[in-house]
């Protein structure tokens, strides 16, 4: 009886003692992804990343990603693959088979909570791509919903038109119901895994009211700062809400510049052309490769002139204005078509020195911030791509031979006998009133 009358009091006890002992848990503070103007975006092909490729092979390299400078790591489609009308050995990532599930091939879903984890522990926000034009075959909204879909005159569902994408049902956006279904799968992998935002695929074939629809629904969830990147060119993506799209004008006039057929110059006038049309904080993603590119046209060794042409073409990519963006397993000079039907793993102990100068590119990048929000004033060449970032007192001069031989730089008056440090290899330099250039030679100046 005694201990009956003690009972209540002993859990009053209890309950104080452990609220008293409750605020010295350390509370983790809530991730932040990087402001949009920050981002150093780095892609990964989870089947060519790791021997593994899956989760883990990416979690087992994450301080390697952290020591690159990379803040935001956009992984291909993680959900399972349709294995109706499949291509290839693996079939393509972009045939999504389940909005809601991960890839087994890739591991479970603790496995990716434990990699945005991880992530996140590092600073680095993690984008997943989303393929919102069309699902898999064997995507059960198709057996659910088959009004979902774009039909023909006979009612057969159709792949979308205008591509060879057999291997895939194009969804019908004028569907209310689909709609809702898609966007909230989106905000499950929002509220329910922690990822910081999507990469949305052929975004361009996609209507802008879903977008708009999609994007201010996802900005609805209270206390998330959300990275959205459209794979597309329209200049209503910004309207509907994306803060980044595709610089694809930009890149096409890079590889003309290095073939020979645009002079250097030319490079400032596809800049001006892309970033006019853009609205007060929008960016253009910039790229020297992509898994597209490298899959189905040339690796940027291929393109640029071998290891250190692809160097310079970075280095105009990267400091020039836009969110730079890196492919795996270009930072150690990958130089076959990487696959992402099948599996390919990446050697990364290949061309250590290339490694090594795209993590003085990257830490540069991180470091100065003229380089991502500065002014551009641009010195017009032939041969030589040469530009200056400005903010506040800090400076960055960025000159960079685009061609296969030697070439002279006649520097700008106002630049001539100005003092400054090499960052790549810490020397003095003062500007005389030409320079030399070795074949592929770039030189990136800070004041003295």
């Amino acid at each position: 009886m005694f201990f009956r009358k003690l009972f209540p009091a002993f859990l009053l006890f209890l309950l104080l003692f452990s609220c008293k002992k409750e605020p010295i848990i350390p509370v983790p503070e809530t991730f932040v992804p990087p402001a949009v103007e920050d981002i150093v975006m780095y892609e990964i092909n989870l089947r060519a990343f790791s021997q593994a490729g899956n989760f883990q092979g990416i979690i087992a390299r994450m301080d390697t990603l952290k020591a690159l400078g990379i803040n935001t790591i956009w992984l291909m489609p993680i959900h399972p693959v349709g294995q109706v009308n499949s291509v290839g050995q693996l079939g393509s990532p972009y045939s999504v088979q389940n909005y809601r599930e991960v890839n087994p091939e890739f591991g479970t879903l603790d496995d990716f909570l434990a990699l945005v984890e991880a992530a996140h522990q590092r600073e680095i926000a993690v984008v997943i791509d989303w393929v919102a034009n069309h699902t898999a075959w064997d995507n059960p909204w198709i057996q659910e919903n088959p009004d979902w879909y774009t039909q023909d005159g006979d009612g057969n569902i159709v792949h979308p038109p205008g591509t060879n994408w057999m291997d895939v049902a194009d969804l019908n956006y004028n569907k209310a119901d689909m709609r809702l279904a898609m966007i909230d799968a989106m905000k499950y992998w929002v509220t329910e895994t922690g990822v910081d935002g999507f990469r949305c695929d052929a975004a361009d074939m996609v209507p802008y009211s879903f977008w708009k629809q999609a994007i201010d629904s996802l900005h609805s969830i209270p206390d998330r700062r959300l990275i959205l990147l459209a794979e597309g060119n329209r200049s209503d993506h910004f309207t509907a809400g994306f803060q980044m799209n595709y610089g694809w004008d930009f890149y096409t006039r890079l590889k003309a510049i290095f073939a020979g057929a645009n002079t250097a110059e030319t490079i400032f006038s596809a800049q001006a052309s892309e970033l006019n049309s853009l609205p007060e904080g929008a960016k253009k993603l910039r790229f020297t490769t992509n898994h597209d590119e490298t899959a189905w046209d040339k690796t940027p060794i291929q393109l640029f002139g071998g290891k250190q042409g692809a160097l310079a073409a970075s280095v105009i990519t990267m400091y020039i204005g836009g969110v730079p963006l890196l492919y795996n397993g270009q930072e150690v000079g990958l130089d076959v078509n990487l696959p992402f039907f099948s599996r390919y793993p990446i050697d990364w102990t290949l061309n250590p020195d290339m490694a090594a100068t795209y993590r003085k590119l990257t830490g540069l990048y991180n470091e100065q911030k003229a380089l991502r929000k500065g002014m551009l004033t641009t010195y017009p060449a032939a041969d030589i791509v040469a530009f200056k970032r400005s903010l506040g007192n800090q400076e960055v001069l960025v000159l960079v031979n685009v061609r296969n031989m030697e070439k002279t730089l006649s520097v700008d008056p106002l630049l001539i006998g100005s003092q400054w440090t090499d960052v790549l290899d810490n020397s003095p330099v003062s500007l005389p009133e030409t320079l030399d250039f070795q074949p592929y030679e770039f030189r990136i100046l800070t004041p003295s």
